[in-house]
């Protein structure tokens, strides 16, 4: 299946990386082997590392995967074990390690029981070109809220226009259609995890759309393109019955004939 220039190889296990005498790379997968590559990369995911610890013996209780069970406030079942970061397998990053840390420090040391945050954690990837992405998805969106509008813009940057690269950058607003609350942002291309990071303290803060939209822009920058999206891509509603929109097209002969579209909402 491919999309894009991106082929997936689904249900497909990698079994060794092979490398030809010309220095390109094939992967094995138990489905047969896939050549011409110049880099391989990793993105397999971890399973926490509890084994020999003695957990089992204490009376803590694991995942199958081996990820220590705990509550709100990272207790385990064992009242005098807490844990936090990735062995816990919340959400597996460093600063949200660091954040749950900072919460248990809070409850037992500093008598104000406080529970680790998840709300708009921000997270990358750290590839070419990289990814960076704060709230919601589309997807979440349209389960939590129904009815939503998705900006998107899909452009050059002008950066890459002068200099002749072929770079480009995707970007995704989501919003709320009834608050006017932007729930997610999302971005691919050059210093996405840099511009995302900023934009995460607004997305975390609850702005709106028209916030963003009363934001000056820095330019030439990329980052600008987030603060003068005007029109939706897009709005998906669930709650209510198709968006009927006219618009008009020339007809045969030069002539204006006016056309009646619906919008059917995007099925849940």
């Amino acid at each position: 299946m491919s999309l894009r220039g991106i082929e997936f190889h689904t249900e497909e296990s990698p079994q060794a990386i092979l490398k030809s005498a010309d220095g390109s790379l094939s992967l094995k997968t138990n489905k047969g082997t896939v050549e011409g590559f110049s880099h391989i990369m990793f993105a397999t995911g971890r399973r926490p590392n509890t084994k020999n610890l003695g957990l089992e013996t204490v009376g803590v209780k694991m995942t199958k995967t081996g990820a220590i069970e705990v509550d709100e406030f990272s207790c385990t079942s064992v009242p005098s074990i807490w844990a936090v970061g990735d062995v816990t397998d919340r959400i597996n990053l460093t600063p949200v390690a660091l954040m749950e840390g900072g919460a248990l420090a809070k409850t037992l040391f500093g008598n104000e029981p406080t529970k680790p945050d998840y709300r708009a954690v921000p997270s990358a990837v750290f590839c070419q070109p990289p990814i960076g992405q704060v709230g919601l998805t589309e997807e979440q969106a349209i389960q939590k809220y129904e009815d939503i509008d998705v900006y998107t813009a899909n452009f050059r940057p002008l950066k890459a226009t002068l200099s002749g690269l072929p770079d480009r950058v995707f970007m995704k607003l989501i919003v709320c259609a009834k608050t006017n609350k932007v729930l997610g942002l999302h971005m691919c291309g050059e210093d996405s995890p840099e511009i995302v990071q900023g934009f995460a303290v607004a997305v975390r803060a609850g702005l709106t759309k028209a916030d963003f939209d009363a934001t000056v822009g820095i330019h030439p920058t990329a980052a600008e393109e987030l603060v003068t999206m005007r029109t939706p891509t897009r709005k998906i509603r669930n709650s209510s019955p198709p968006e009927m929109i006219y618009y008009k097209r020339k007809g045969r002969g030069g002539s204006d004939k006016e056309i009646l579209a619906s919008i059917e909402p995007q099925s849940r």
